[in-house]
């Protein structure tokens, strides 16, 4: 229990903090805009420095792929539309519960606008028993309870990709369960992914050899016109993939990889919307105007990143913090192309970004690099997710509603180990229960 008399003398000093915090954050403001002013003119030098060292450069940094003064009004999105959005929730596993096992609960969202469609508002919940799901991971160092998360990020990826292409009509309708994860023996060849390209290979084939049908069913045209956008809450860049290892890495990347070619062949554009982003890869771009020294050579001048250096002039300053003094409600920043190392393991799917003031915040949004390549299909997301964060008042509505389909509340849970438990006594079991720890810990007896 919280004695919030005895937090009440904490708090003064946590005030007095913060107020200090929010004079050096205005005063690091100011030399962030100072640098971004002399990128202004310098863009081209920066960036050719900043290809020239790349290598010796210890700190993430992005590229800016458009003019630094970029801000773009965003496009009115068409009354028209479907948002697609998926979310993840679980109960994680404990060895007090009555059975060790966790589960994935994803949540699904379509939401049509103007189309007199009824929406899809479900989950697909999946539990996980057998020792390969909650001891494989052990062989590399990895906690169950962390490969859960990590097996949950790329269901999401995958239930999106099928939810996606199935609500727009160019599936087979076989997305209604998550899509299980294939041994590691079964896995495609990581380097080339011969497996994968030879499938494709085939897919083409049959293209090329069949003729078009000049008898399409109006639905089905009227279905490829309808601007679609999918979203998923958070970052395409899976940092937590650098510290696995390569057989634990390969076992979640691929499906995620996977889920997007699918969706790029399907024609429907997918971005991460990250709200109260923490970025700094754009402020760390005007790092490279800071270098006292006469090359960004981290690896001669500044080994230790950890350490006061004379580049860290405006540390802690956030990329939205900056580019909230530039745009104005509605507009997007400039591009920018993620120079993080784990992204060479994405091959063509590079990932870019641009922050966008979505009039409540400024809100980051990624996407994989053939959206960005088609200027209709990147401008047209844009408007669907502005779009989306307005009827969500500041928040995307789908993601929102996604998120409450995914979440598993207490009494969910509740439910869940009593539905296990009539299971196990149905099945002949003896000494079904909690440990005595956790039938103490649900009810006090002092």
């Amino acid at each position: 229990m919280l004695d919030l008399s005895k937090l009440a003398g904490q708090m003064r000093g946590l005030s007095q903090h913060l107020t200090q915090e929010a004079e050096a954050n205005r005063q690091r403001l100011q030399l962030g805009m100072k640098h971004l002013e002399y990128a202004f003119d310098n863009q081209d030098e920066l960036v050719k420095i900043q290809q020239k060292w790349r290598d010796r450069i210890l700190f993430a940094n992005a590229t800016p792929m458009e003019p630094l003064h970029t801000c773009i009004d965003i496009m009115v999105p068409p009354k028209i539309h479907t948002v697609i959005a998926t979310d993840g929730s679980q109960i994680a596993p404990n060895h007090h519960e009555i059975a060790y096992c966790y589960l994935l609960n994803i949540g699904r969202v379509v939401l049509h606008y103007g189309q007199n469609k009824h929406p899809i508002l479900d989950s697909l919940p999946e539990i996980f028993y057998r020792p390969e799901d909650l001891y494989m991971s052990r062989q590399w160092g990895i906690r169950t309870e962390e490969w859960m998360s990590y097996r949950r990020t790329a269901s999401e990826a995958v239930v999106l990709s099928e939810l996606a292409i199935a609500a727009t009509g160019k599936g087979d309708g076989e997305s209604s369960r998550v899509r299980r994860f294939p041994p590691l023996s079964e896995l495609p060849n990581p380097k080339g992914r011969k497996g994968w390209e030879d499938k494709n290979k085939q897919g083409d084939k049959v293209k090329e050899n069949s003729t078009p049908s000049t008898h399409s069913s109006p639905s089905t045209a009227t279905l490829e016109k309808i601007p679609t956008l999918a979203m998923v809450d958070g970052s395409l860049i899976y940092w937590f993939l650098e510290q696995l290892p390569y057989d634990a890495r390969e076992y979640i990347l691929p499906p995620i990889l996977e889920s997007w070619k699918d969706l790029r062949e399907a024609g429907i554009p997918m971005m991460g919307y990250l709200s109260a982003s923490r970025s700094i890869e754009a402020m760390n771009f005007f790092r490279l105007s800071a270098c006292p020294h006469k090359a960004p050579d981290c690896m001669s001048f500044c080994p230790n990143q950890m350490e006061k250096i004379p580049c860290k002039l405006f540390e802690g300053l956030r990329d939205s913090t900056l580019w909230s003094t530039q745009l104005k409600p509605g507009q997007r920043s400039p591009l920018w192309k993620s120079n993080s190392r784990i992204l060479d393991l994405y091959d063509s799917q590079q990932i870019y970004f641009c922050y966008v003031h979505v009039g409540t915040e400024i809100a980051r949004v990624e996407f994989p690099q053939w959206v960005v390549e088609d200027t209709e299909m990147f401008e047209e997301s844009l408007g669907l997710m502005l779009a989306q964060v307005h009827k969500g008042y500041g928040y995307p509505v789908a993601l929102a509603e996604s998120h409450n389909q995914a979440v598993v509340r207490g009494g969910d849970r509740s439910r869940f180990f009593s539905l296990l438990e009539r299971q196990m006594i149905k099945a002949g079991l003896k000494n079904v229960g909690t440990s005595y720890k956790e039938a103490r810990k649900r009810g006090s007896i002092a």
